[in-house]
């Protein structure tokens, strides 16, 4: 078993063979998508603390900043960004529920310490989420891409098989170690309207936390998210209504038949990007068509989406 020496213990429940969920902000994570959808599990299914990754080994400070807090007004405490565990029992299914920022260090050390968890346990599967730009309509149901590389787990839950080849993020390299330790492993990726990437997406959320439910057996706890759900379309509709050429980006996106995607190009506004925190999308040479959103198509597009991050 893997050296857990970057493991901060806050308790060591038992646990019976949990699934190990897990989510990172940044890269992997368009629109705050996989992030929401973790954080929401994490509060909904009423999670409680397991233990923290010492962040000092993994993280680059200067890029992923502390934070200074104040207490009575008068102390101050600083709150660094590290990757936490919960552990949750939900619809008789046992969770290990991972979030925090992409580490920019030493990633196969990093992921050794969830991976040696995950073994403590005896995990029966390792999960990730996350969340990519694509040219969709935000009115649409949200599209869930799962991938894994067991034919096991495919069969069990139709999946598609990951022939990725080309640079990767936490994920990817996450995945793999569980992949070596032979342990089950799946990765799901919601697709979001690349002209609001801006704006969290609460659908996508939502998308993703049903997807998993369906793979691991847990609760689904979308009531919150789907309460929000009115008000990101309305914000979406606010800013088509300001932007004529997007409006008409939009309505021809919509109206879109087989022969029209191949002329997709001239109208990606995946390029457009503003939100510093969905670095998913910053060098993408644009974003995945809607056309992709069905069987291997999609996966190819995923695929070419994942390569295109580190271009620069």
């Amino acid at each position: 078993m893997a050296d857990l020496e970057h493991v901060r213990w806050i308790r060591r429940p038992e646990l019976r063979r949990p699934h190990v969920i897990a989510a990172f902000t940044g890269w992997n994570d368009a629109a705050d998508a996989a992030s929401t959808a973790l954080r929401t599990l994490i509060e909904r299914l009423g999670a409680a603390p397991l233990a923290e990754i010492d962040p000092e080994e993994f993280t680059d400070f200067a890029t992923i900043r502390p934070h200074v807090r104040l207490a009575d007004g008068s102390t101050r405490s600083i709150v660094w960004p590290t990757v936490s565990m919960w552990s949750v029992t939900s619809n008789d299914h046992d969770l290990i529920l991972v979030l925090g920022p992409e580490p920019a260090l030493r990633w196969k050390l990093f992921c050794q310490q969830i991976i040696g968890v995950a073994l403590m346990y005896k995990a029966r599967s390792v999960i990730s989420l996350g969340a990519l730009l694509a040219d969709v309509p935000h009115r649409q149901p949200t599209q869930v891409l799962g991938t894994a590389v067991d034919q096991e787990m495919i069969d069990a839950h139709d999946l598609q098989r990951s022939r990725y080849e080309g640079p990767t993020g936490i994920v990817g390299v996450l995945n793999d170690a569980a992949h070596r330790a032979e342990l089950s492993t799946a990765s799901l990726w919601a697709a979001v309207p690349a002209y609001a990437a801006q704006l969290p997406s609460p659908k996508a959320a939502a998308a993703l936390i049903e997807r998993l439910s369906e793979i691991v057996g847990c609760d689904a706890p979308t009531t919150s998210l789907d309460a929000q759900l009115d008000r990101y379309e309305e914000a979406i509709d606010q800013i088509i209504e300001s932007d004529p050429s997007m409006a008409s980006y939009l309505e021809r996106l919509e109206n879109m038949d087989d022969d029209e995607y191949e002329e997709e190009d001239e109208y990606s506004f995946g390029d457009d990007e503003s939100d510093d925190e969905v670095e998913a999308s910053d060098s993408a040479d644009g974003p995945i068509t809607e056309e992709s959103l069905d069987s291997e198509a999609f996966l190819e597009e995923v695929e070419q989406f994942l390569r295109s991050q580190h271009d620069d």
